[in-house]
């Protein structure tokens, strides 16, 4: 029987490819000291590289999206030329209740959340990204959720943070930190009114500012950016379909008709001081970078032009596949503050997603981004890293090799830096045919050359979301 008639067996690996394959869940936890490295792991190259991804600790219930998965911290720890890994579940709420019933609880968002437990109708796993902030790791969730506090060495999870008690709300997935001031800035959305807030948790680590931020009706927003004087929050045409939502389901629908609207508040502004820019209808699950040029905002993003899937998809696995088949490319939005105008160009062609830069350079002007490219498989691989130069308009690329897939790469720069690409990139990289997983090492000045250094670990790690690179002297501060 197809999967087009048979929804019930994309809860199961045998139909649904992201409980499979590379993406199969481990279920297990593993710390690994004096790992085998090929090459030589730069000495300049200190602290620890954290990816989040899903994994399901129990067999799904109905049908399974990739999304659903328990957090899952994975982690390779670089000193003095040596590697060690480990990987740890996330332990949320959530987990905390499935692991005292000894079986799983919650359905997916591909369910009606009836039988949910009815005081958390949606799974918040954590599992989507991490940032560091002060003294450790927030790991954070797509749908909004409560951000939990992890220690960076050990990946033990502290709890939900929620900023010594100043918290109200929950915390986008993609919440920004600004190196230069020492604060983090975030957003908050829900089907209900206010249908978003924006905040700022100072250096301190209590929420120092929060506004409700008015939207037309409920959104489906996913990153934001900011900039040195202020921040961008997004409302897209992506939205929840109002009669799914009604029903319990969980369905979008992108409506064509709704121009992209970019919305650019001071950092510490009022609400009712947003200005919304109009621009073409699109959807964008993450920022790369945004500065001030003059009067201009400079905005470069990862756009989505379909993000749906389409009508005539067969089935929910189709469905499925559609919607997680990503098709983005880098653009430029530029948005001026004196006329109210939004230009806006296509930089290039590739399909890539998931970018990553100098964290340092967050919310100033920088030049280099470094892309995931995307394969074209049905489900959402990653053949390759693209570094852009977006001075010289060029762009330079690494290849895993064929049936090797990586995952996103943080940037780690040199101590004492001076170039914008003056680091290494690090990626975990996973090969189909064996099943075995490594941590790849590039120059991010040269990542054509290939891998400085490889470093093989003990088991796969299963592909997955968003990573983070916390530098040796950062680590000083973690508990």
């Amino acid at each position: 029987m197809s999967t087009a008639t048979d929804p019930s067996l994309i809860g199961t690996a045998e139909n649904n490819p992201y409980l499979a394959g590379v993406f199969a869940p481990i279920r297990q936890e593993v710390t690994a000291d004096r790992l085998e490295v090929i090459g030589e792991i730069p000495a300049d190259l200190n602290g620890v590289y954290i990816r989040n991804g899903p994994d399901p600790r129990y067999d799904p219930r109905g049908r399974y999206h990739w999304f659903d998965g328990d957090g899952m911290l994975h982690a390779v720890r670089f000193s003095n030329g040596k590697a060690s890994y480990r990987n740890r579940w996330l332990r949320t709420r959530a987990w905390g209740r499935e692991d005292h019933a000894g079986r799983v609880l919650w359905s997916g968002i591909m369910e009606p959340r009836d039988d949910n437990p009815p005081d958390r109708p949606l799974k918040d796993s954590a599992n989507t990204d991490v940032v560091f902030f002060r003294d450790r790791v927030l790991a954070l969730w797509y749908l909004c959720g409560e951000p939990y506090g992890v220690n960076p060495l050990s990946l033990e999870t502290h709890g939900p943070e929620s900023f010594k008690g100043t918290l109200p709300c929950t915390v986008s997935a993609h919440a920004k930190v600004d190196e230069a001031t020492g604060e983090l800035f975030f957003f908050d959305y829900g089907a209900r009114r206010p249908y978003m807030r924006y905040g700022v948790v100072g250096p301190s680590g209590t929420v120092t500012h929060l506004e409700d931020i008015e939207l037309p009706g409920p959104r489906l927003p996913h990153d934001m950016a900011i900039t040195e004087n202020h921040a961008i929050l997004m409302d897209l045409p992506l939205i929840n379909d109002p009669q799914a939502s009604r029903e319990g389901r969980h369905k979008i629908v992108f409506e064509r008709s709704m121009p992209a609207r970019y919305g650019v508040i001071p950092r510490h502004g009022r609400g009712d001081e947003i200005r919304w820019f109009e621009a073409e209808p699109c959807y964008v699950y993450h920022t790369v970078n945004a500065w001030e040029e003059g009067d201009e905002i400079v905005l470069d993003t990862c756009r989505v032009t379909r993000p749906a899937p389409p009508d005539d998809a067969a089935g929910p696995l189709a469905k499925m596949l559609a919607y997680l088949r990503l098709d983005a490319h880098l653009h430029r939005y530029r948005f001026d503050l004196r006329t109210g105008a939004t230009k806006e160009e296509r930089l290039d062609d590739a399909n890539i997603e998931f970018p990553t830069m100098n964290l340092g350079r967050l919310g100033r002007p920088s030049r280099f981004g470094y892309m995931m490219h995307i394969s074209p498989e049905p489900s959402l691989l990653f053949d390759g890293i693209v570094k852009y130069d977006t001075e010289k308009n060029s762009s330079d690329v690494y290849r895993f090799g064929p049936g090797r897939w990586g995952s996103e790469a943080p940037f780690a720069p040199r101590p004492s830096a001076v170039a914008e690409d003056d680091g290494y990139l690090v990626s975990f990289v996973v090969d189909e045919s064996t099943g075995l997983s490594e941590v790849e090492i590039l120059d991010a000045s040269d990542i054509s050359a290939g891998p400085v250094a490889r470093v093989k670990l003990p088991v796969r790690v299963p592909i997955g979301f968003h990573a983070l690179w916390v530098r040796e002297d950062q680590l000083g501060s973690a508990v």
